[in-house]
């Protein structure tokens, strides 16, 4: 058995272990609870019965006449209460009162006149004026006999207006068969336990299909230790951001699961709308070759069918790249990068495309900065500010790579000294198919290099700006800004 399997099982085992603990105290505490409901509603009809009684009371002497014809009226009394699945058809309380010595004046059930009960609980402590209650079998052997009994003290009020404590000269007991509501403690209890037992299920079939989610983390961790032996160092940050970068992961994908018919149909009415320029142009050029024209025409209409074909691959090649990289939420690769002669590289194998255009290329850095990254993503993201920097220069101008640090960031800039950017498009420029026209050739892109750069710097979680450059500068222009999580190795220790 692998160590993932023993973990899960131990999972299991404390879950279930805790749930059967919970189920136990829960349907054990019914009983009680439903004892202590019944007890405080027959300790208010005792005291009711009591104040009854006190009324007849003349002389000292207990008048029960009331009393016996309240109770012979109430038990002839047909009705029918269904209260939840249990139907009530008659009442089952019982009283009886006795005089100040404890022998029965009265019984509601006619078998316990004039016997003595003040050997009774109920009776002997009330007499006394103390809280009197019992719970009794009525048949010895059957437990499903039991009675609670509830008694209250019947004063002689002597004052003026009857309000006030007397002598005590007897009490009125009020009982009622705890079966009574037994079945309405047997009902909870199956419910409990059908609920209890039902959401045990639920949740070991949903314990046992996550079961990959609960032990990735250990995984992570074993396989972050196999690295720490080969690398012969420890850097608690690193696992860190694994973690969390897993964790966001997981919680990416279930969004994505919920928006994904919504992110599906956008992508698709996008790309048709962007799509359908290109191939009027292309349909238009293709019926006027049909018609019959000089040489020199058909060439031209012949190359306008070819640039749009190429825009049109370079969309869908583009827009394969983005939707790629969306479904991406952790970095496959992630390893130092030094960026100052990746800056030099770019710089180095752009210009033969910037001397066509005669613009000059500058890295401006002054001091080198490490990252942890995907080399081959971060040299795509920058080479796309750059590329769009020279596609928006103009002839003469200079596009200027900058590296600088800022805390614990690290931040590429990319300086052009084109004309800028418009006010209506600062808030357009990063979403798809979003572009501008390229004043060389005032033709657009595909609108998707700077999405695809947004997502980039998410994935290495950062960010990217594209912003003019402040009036103090000399020159106009626009200034793109990559920033990145500066390598904790490369950080200077506090």
């Amino acid at each position: 058995m692998s160590k993932r399997t023993r973990i899960f099982l131990g999972i299991l085992l404390i879950y279930t272990v805790g749930i059967a603990f919970v189920l136990y105290r829960v349907v054990s505490d019914i009983d009680p609870r439903y004892r202590e409901s019944a007890e405080e509603s027959l300790v208010e009809t005792s005291q009711l019965l009591a104040t009854l009684v006190e009324q007849d009371v003349r002389g000292g002497i207990l008048d029960t006449t009331r009393l016996d014809a309240l109770f012979k009226a109430v038990y002839a009394r047909s009705f029918e209460a269904q209260i939840f699945n249990i139907s009530k058809t008659r009442v089952e309380l019982r009283t009886y009162v006795t005089d100040r010595n404890g022998v029965v004046v009265y019984d509601s059930t006619g078998q316990s006149l004039g016997k003595d009960f003040s050997q009774w609980r109920d009776v002997r402590l009330t007499l006394k004026g103390e809280y009197g209650a019992r719970t009794t079998l009525d048949i010895a052997s059957d437990s499903n006999s039991a009675v609670m009994y509830m008694a209250a003290p019947v004063r002689w009020v002597t004052s003026a207006n009857g309000v006030g404590s007397g002598e005590i000269i007897g009490s009125v007991t009020v009982g009622k068969p705890v079966q009574t509501f037994g079945q309405f403690v047997a009902a909870a209890r199956s419910r409990t336990l059908y609920v209890g037992l039902l959401s045990v299920f639920t949740v070991l079939v949903l314990a046992v299909t996550v079961s990959v989610w609960l032990v990735r983390p250990f995984g992570l961790i074993a396989d972050y230790a196999r690295f720490v032996r080969l690398q012969q160092g420890f850097h608690p940050g690193r696992l860190l951001r694994r973690a969390w970068d897993l964790l966001r992961a997981a919680y990416d994908e279930m969004r994505d699961a919920l928006a994904g018919r919504n992110y599906v149909a956008d992508y698709v009415q996008t790309l048709t709308h962007e799509v359908k320029s290109p191939l009027s142009a292309i349909r238009g050029a293709a019926e006027l070759l049909q018609e019959p024209m000089e040489e020199a025409q058909r060439q031209r209409f012949l190359g306008n069918i070819q640039r749009e074909t190429q825009r049109i691959q370079e969309m869908v090649d583009r827009m394969l790249e983005l939707t790629a990289l969306e479904t991406r939420r952790v970095l496959d690769v992630e390893q130092s990068v030094a960026l100052l002669p990746l800056l030099d590289e770019l710089a180095h194998a752009s210009q033969s495309v910037a001397a066509k255009r005669q613009v000059r290329i500058q890295v401006v850095a002054s001091t080198d900065a490490t990252v942890e990254a995907d080399p081959f993503l971060l040299r795509r993201a920058v080479s796309n500010l750059l590329d769009n920097a020279l596609d928006f220069s103009h002839e003469g101008g200079l596009v200027e790579l900058g590296l600088h640090l800022e805390g614990r960031w690290v931040c590429i800039t990319v300086r052009d000294q084109g004309a800028g950017i418009p006010a209506y498009a600062q808030d357009k420029v990063f979403e798809k198919f979003y572009s501008l026209e390229r004043p060389h050739s005032r033709k657009k892109s595909t609108g998707l290099g700077l999405s695809f750069v947004k997502e980039i710097a998410s994935l290495h979680r950062g960010r990217v700006e594209l912003n003019n450059r402040d009036e103090s500068d000399t020159s106009p222009g626009a200034i793109a800004t990559l920033w990145l999580p500066r390598s904790r190795t490369a950080m200077p220790s506090r």
